[in-house]
């Protein structure tokens, strides 16, 4: 993918909000800040600790970035929490 490419991708990306599919199989939207729980030890983050993602971005490999107390972490890290 060019850099053309990817910015016609991230133009529909919104960094407040995510889509989630729930356990019923039913699409929701989260919007920031919401809760995740720490899957795997990474940083300053402690497995089973439950944090806050502040804004959610897109990498250049196109996989979601949580961000959280001002650092950038992989999606695949954490466990989101719906209430």
């Amino acid at each position: 993918m060019n850099r053309k490419q990817l910015a016609e991708l991230l133009k529909y990306a919104s960094p407040y909000s995510i889509l989630v599919v729930t356990w019923q199989n039913k699409i929701i939207e989260l919007k920031c800040p919401f809760k995740v729980e720490v899957k795997n030890e990474i940083g300053e983050l402690i497995v089973g600790e439950v944090v806050v993602v502040e804004l959610v971005k897109t990498s250049t490999n196109l996989k979601a970035v949580f961000i959280i107390n001002g650092n950038a972490y992989y999606y695949f890290h954490f466990i989101i929490l719906i209430d």
